[in-house]
């Protein structure tokens, strides 16, 4: 539920934002809900500088941002340490989504109403929860993100395949993982290799059925050819 985590543990905070005006009512938001804002960004290098130095939890970013917007932000930055990060935008569409799934981003403020933001605080919540659990099973922190990585595309394939939510689609990996006795990475690998091979069958099974349409078309061609052809004297 969203509003699970409202009294949980204050999280660490980077807000990246260029309008003055804007980044302050952030602040002012963020602090009332008891959170710590460690800093603020104006552009994209600055907020990864930024980042390296803060260490933040959770990353409340602008998308249209000087510089680096703010997917290549996120992405620069998701890749060498665990952190949640928010896209601030006026208009989360379907090519957005997708371009900030694949950067790390993992949920996307439309206004800055309270309600919505704790909506994606808790999302966020939920992603550093998981990050916490893959953690345990890496060695290292450069192990842990690749397996984050790992993990990352498997939901993407559960979500795709049997319309699971983020949420559900790590509950199933976790659940998969207990009952076939199998570490982490090793069942996430399996799900994306299942995928592969599914995609391959489908790849295929459409190839014949191409291969067979176009010989059907080009004997059915060869027919009419024939039907047209004069007759030979006998």
């Amino acid at each position: 539920m969203p509003f699970a985590y409202q009294n949980a543990e204050p999280l660490g905070v980077l807000v990246v934002e260029h309008r003055p005006s804007v980044a302050d009512r952030l602040k002012a938001q963020l602090e009332r809900l008891g959170h710590h804002v460690l800093g603020l960004a104006r552009d994209g290098w600055e907020a990864v500088a930024a980042a390296k130095k803060l260490r933040p939890n959770l990353i409340l970013m602008e998308t249209s941002l000087p510089g680096l917007d703010g997917i290549d932000t996120a992405r620069a930055i998701v890749s060498g340490q665990p952190v949640a990060v928010i896209l601030l935008t006026g208009y989360a569409g379907a090519e957005l989504v997708r371009r900030g799934r694949e950067a790390g981003v993992v949920a996307y403020l439309t206004s800055l109403d309270q309600r919505r933001l704790l909506e994606a605080l808790a999302i966020a919540r939920e992603r550093l929860a998981e990050f916490e659990i893959i953690r345990r099973e890496g060695r290292d922190l450069s192990e842990a993100l690749a397996m984050q990585r790992l993990v990352s595309h498997a939901k993407k394939v559960l979500i795709r395949r049997l319309g699971l939510s983020e949420a559900e689609a790590f509950r199933h990996i976790l659940e998969r993982r207990l009952s076939t006795h199998r570490s982490l990475p090793e069942t996430a690998w399996t799900i994306v290799e299942a995928e592969r091979v599914l995609a391959r069958f489908d790849f295929a099974g459409g190839l014949q059925l191409v291969s067979q349409a176009v010989s059907g078309g080009r004997r059915r061609g060869r027919s009419a050819e024939n039907d047209k052809s004069p007759a030979r004297s006998r």
